[in-house]
């Protein structure tokens, strides 16, 4: 990740890992591999197809997901200016907003949910390995009860496939950003190629019949159509907000801003709604075919019983699911915890904090059901959400568009992102007013009819707040 031979800002807030590059040579299709890998997951199929059970008719679903990833792909293209013009990861960048000491905060919090989300995408990845274990080698199900061989929520079997998984993503990490975006520019289209087998197989198995009816229709009023389906453009853009609140650790390697825009528009519209379409086929076949509606990838592609299918396709889902752990979360934790001490943390040592805290806050626990996939959603988006609102504000409104490159690497008290003490009080105080509407948003039972909406509600809030805030208190605001 450093790179050699390059004079970077020296002093305390720095390392060669954080300061500006000088190399850019991300293209476009780097940008539309690097969505492909983040859109094509595990994870990314467990959400879509908990949207299609939520009991919306399809075009509702279609509708919410439609605006959602229209507004994913804006709040990228936003985020990613100030990033690419500078040359900075997001936990130097967000220093402009929240102070150079200040930021501390609201990078760590996005490291921690980095942590949680990377236990996640790891747990499902291993889950196939651990069916495709089963399948082949039948004498291994007592290693797999919980009950009788397990610890801390995951079974011996569970385990081993899990660290295996975890391993394989320490080893590409290690070598760097330039192996990442390697690994992503295959990883990603592979997946496509093995859902169209698939549902060709399940096409053929069904006879070419398959229907929405085998959906769960809940035969809801207008209104409450309409409602749910924001309840499903709230819950996708939490599931995106991680990767867009530090979309500017991979838009600093952009060779130019229209790389980047066209990328963002081939990989999150048009490929989005490609995979969503296929995701929502492939889970309307296995009524048919597996006589039961399997929204688990991994488990359609046991249940279907084709020793090929089974082992290309388990390759594939963890390879996928590697792609996006990787790079929406391995890579932003790495640089949200190497910013707590530059001088101390480097970018590889923060990854190993990453994959440690990975384990010790057994994520499987988190996304094993619907119910708990749409509660995740709903939390992490509630602390990310009012980050990032902040994040666009203060560049575009509050510093409107002006960037001190060498004051957010400055402890000088005059400097432009010194603020009171490192830190920015308007900034912290919109995210902590935020972040408490969120949570009475999610937990207070009055509330309950907004659970799923804490993501727009948190980020309307802080982006307001702190906009407020600047606006009447032109003090802490320096000009640069």
């Amino acid at each position: 990740m450093a790179q050699s031979g390059i004079v970077f800002p020296s002093g305390p807030l720095s390392n060669a890992d954080l300061a500006p590059v000088q190399e850019r040579h991300w293209a476009w299709r780097d940008y539309l591999f690097l969505w492909m890998s983040n859109v094509h997951s595990v994870a990314g199929y467990l959400t879509l197809g908990s949207f299609f059970t939520m009991g919306l008719n399809v075009g509702a679903v279609l509708a919410g997901l439609v605006l959602a990833i229209l507004l994913v792909h804006l709040l990228c293209n936003l985020v990613a200016v100030p990033s690419q013009k500078g040359g900075v990861p997001f936990p130097v960048m967000i220093r402009a907003a929240f102070g150079v000491y200040g930021a501390i905060i609201p990078a760590l919090v996005r490291g921690v949910i980095a942590v949680g989300w990377y236990g996640i995408q790891t747990w499902l990845a291993s889950n196939a390995i651990v069916l495709f274990v089963l399948h082949f080698f039948p004498s291994t199900l007592s290693y797999a009860d919980l009950h009788r061989h397990g610890a801390l929520g995951l079974s011996m079997l569970g385990w081993a496939a899990f660290l295996s998984v975890w391993l394989l993503q320490l080893a590409v990490f290690w070598r760097g950003m330039e192996a990442i975006r390697h690994f992503i520019d295959w990883a990603g289209p592979a997946i496509y190629g093995v859902i169209l087998v698939l549902d060709a197989a399940l096409l053929i198995r069904t006879h070419g019949q398959w229907h929405f009816s085998v959906l769960p229709q809940g035969g809801l009023s207008i209104s409450a159509t309409a409602g749910g389906a924001l309840a499903v453009t709230s819950l996708t853009l939490a599931y995106f907000s991680p990767i867009i609140l530090n979309f500017g650790d991979f838009a600093r390697y952009g060779i130019s801003m229209g790389d980047v825009r066209r990328g963002n528009f081939w990989g999150l519209p048009v490929n989005f709604m490609a995979f969503v379409l296929l995701v929502l086929t492939t889970i309307i076949l296995t009524q048919p075919a597996l006589g039961r509606l399997v929204l688990d990838p991994a488990e359609t592609i046991v249940l279907f019983d084709s020793q090929t299918i089974l082992l290309v396709g388990t390759l594939t889902l963890v390879a996928a699911t590697i792609g996006i752990n990787i790079s929406a979360n391995f890579v932003s934790a790495a640089f949200d915890f190497s910013n707590i001490a530059p001088s101390s943390i480097s970018w590889r040592q923060g990854g190993i904090i990453a994959s440690i805290g990975a384990i010790v806050l057994t994520p499987w626990n988190f996304y094993a059901h619907p119910e708990l996939i749409h509660l995740t959603l709903d939390i992490l988006g509630l602390f990310i959400a009012p980050v990032t609102s902040i994040l666009l504000v203060d560049y575009y409104i509050v510093q409107k568009r002006q960037l001190d490159l060498a004051a957010l690497y400055s402890t000088t008290h005059d400097d432009t992102y010194w603020y009171s003490l490192g830190m920015n009080p308007r900034a912290l105080t919109a995210l902590g007013l935020s972040v408490i509407l969120g949570l009475l948003v999610v937990f207070l039972p009055a509330l309950a009819a907004l659970q799923n909406f804490s993501w727009v509600i948190g980020f309307v809030a802080g982006g307001i707040a702190h906009g407020l805030l600047s606006h009447f208190s032109p003090a802490a605001r320096k000009e640069a």
